[in-house]
C-alpha cells in the first residue's frame, strides 16, 4: 500500500487571537492518535496537559507530551481532540478520522468524507 497524505487545518479553539496552520498530514489508519511536531504545538500555543507512554513503530516505547484542545478541520468536517507531541510531521489517525467520519479511499490513495454519510459526520454512540 502506498502513502496517503492530505491537507487539514489546525487550530487553538482556546486562543482565537492565533491564526490556524495548514498541514500536509500522514493519513494512517493504524496509529490511534492525532500526532503533531513541536513546532505546530508551539505554533498554536498549547498546553502540555500530561505525558503519554506511546509505543512507536520500532517497538519501542516513549513518554511525550499530551497537548490540547486541538480543532481539526477537513473540507466540511471537523472534530477536537488532543495530541501527541512526536515526530517531524503531523499524523492524522484513527480518532480523529472517526471523530469526522472519514474513510481511506485505498484504490484513490485519497482521504474523503464517508459517502454513506456526506452532509454530516455520524457515528456509533453505543
Amino acid at each position: 500500500m502506498q502513502i496517503i497524505r492530505t491537507e487539514i487545518e489546525l487550530s487553538n479553539p482556546t486562543n482565537l487571537a492565533l491564526n490556524p496552520i495548514k498541514a500536509r498530514c500522514l493519513v494512517d489508519s493504524g496509529p490511534t492518535y492525532l500526532c503533531i511536531p513541536s513546532h505546530i504545538a508551539s505554533q498554536l500555543g498549547l498546553k502540555e496537559l500530561q505525558k503519554r507512554e506511546v509505543k512507536l513503530a520500532d517497538g519501542n516505547s516513549s513518554l511525550v507530551p499530551y497537548v490540547g484542545p486541538i480543532k481539526v478541520m477537513f473540507q466540511d468536517r471537523l472534530c477536537f481532540v488532543g495530541a501527541m507531541v512526536l515526530g517531524d510531521e503531523v499524523l492524522l489517525g484513527a480518532i480523529p478520522m472517526e471523530d469526522m467520519d472519514l474513510i481511506i479511499h485505498p484504490k484513490l490513495l485519497s482521504l474523503t468524507v464517508n459517502p454513506e454519510n456526506p452532509n454530516d459526520s455520524s457515528g456509533l454512540a453505543k
